[in-house]
C-alpha cells in the first residue's frame, strides 16, 4: 500500500543554503526524505529500486517529492521532465538533481570579452 507523506520539516533538508552538493549527499538526502515521509522504517534503500513499482509512492508521493527537490535544492522541474526516467528512483532522482544544477550552473555563466 502507498502511503503519502508529509512536507518536510524545517532544518537541514528543508534549507536551501544548507543544501547537499556531492551526487552521494543529494541521494542521502532524498533517502532521508522518503525514509521520514512515506513513514518507511530506517532502512537500507535501494536506490535503483522503482520507488513507484516497490509500492513507497504513487503519483501525489511523486508530487510531493518534487516540491521536496524544489524547495531542498533551488531547481525548478517542469511539467515535461515529470517522467519516470527522472523521478522513478533515488539514484535517477540525484541524477536529475545533478543535471538540473549543472544546466543552473552553465546558464548562469556569461562569457567574458
Amino acid at each position: 500500500m502507498v502511503v503519502g507523506g508529509t512536507a518536510p520539516s524545517s532544518g537541514a533538508l528543508g534549507d536551501r543554503a544548507g543544501a547537499p552538493g556531492a551526487p552521494d549527499d543529494v541521494a542521502a538526502t532524498i533517502e532521508a526524505f522518503l525514509i521520514d515521509n512515506f513513514l518507511l522504517d530506517d532502512q537500507d534503500l535501494d536506490r535503483d529500486a522503482s520507488l513507484i513499482e516497490s509500492g513507497i509512492v504513487d503519483s501525489t508521493g511523486a508530487m510531493e517529492i518534487v516540491a521536496f527537490l524544489e524547495d531542498t535544492f533551488a531547481i525548478a522541474v517542469d511539467d515535461e521532465e515529470l517522467v519516470a526516467e527522472n523521478l522513478d528512483s533515488i539514484a535517477r532522482l540525484a541524477r536529475f538533481v545533478a543535471s538540473k544544477r549543472s544546466s543552473a550552473v552553465e546558464g548562469s555563466v556569461e562569457a567574458v570579452p
